[in-house]
């Protein structure tokens, strides 16, 4: 058994290295650049709800709260109206600062190196090979990143191929992962 104090270097390593990464994935590559589309009449629909200050959180329209409300005429005539939706607001004043998800999201990172290095750790020996290793932080690196994805689609309509898109992102980010910690696995 390995601890995770004599894993800090994987871990803060394999958490700069996928940062660095998606970054470069997200602002160079442009193969997400439509996994969202663009509402038609994005400007009427922009100034109908700015005044609404609807504060940031998930939201659902037509909004049933219950079973028991799901099943009243009214909210069933609000779905048939539509239209439905599942929607997101980050900003009602419009201000978009990227700063604390990019925060988060490294403290994330940090956390799938964490969760790698504490099942590898108890796993696996010193000395261990590189494809043991490799093997074992990918999978759990790999679950971390990429198998909580497919809901999106499953639940809320995202489309698939986004979906896919990102879950290659999560490949590509374990696989990183998994490099660094067979690379400076404790040696025997």
């Amino acid at each position: 058994m390995i601890s995770i104090v004599a894993l800090w270097l994987p871990i803060v390593l394999a958490a700069v290295v996928v940062f660095v990464v998606s970054s470069i994935i997200h602002m160079f590559l442009g193969y997400h650049n439509n996994d969202f589309r663009k509402v038609p009449n994005e400007e009427a629909a922009m100034n109908a709800l700015a005044p609404m200050g609807i504060p940031p959180g998930d939201y659902v329209m037509p909004y049933a709260g219950s079973m028991e409300a799901m099943k009243s005429d009214e909210y069933k005539a609000n779905v048939e109206k539509g239209p439905v939706m599942f929607f997101t607001i980050m900003d009602p004043a419009g201000v978009f600062n990227m700063g604390p998800q990019l925060v988060q999201w490294f403290a994330y990172c940090m956390l799938v190196g964490v969760m790698a290095a504490l099942v590898a750790g108890r796993m696996l020996p010193v000395g261990a090979s590189y494809m043991a290793v490799f093997h074992l932080t990918g999978a759990v690196a790999f679950a971390s990143y990429a198998m909580a994805l497919p809901q999106r689609s499953i639940w809320y309509k995202q489309s698939w191929a986004s979906t896919l898109r990102s879950m290659f992102d999560g490949l590509v980010y374990a696989s990183l992962t998994a490099g660094v910690f067979g690379w400076l696995w404790p040696a025997a």
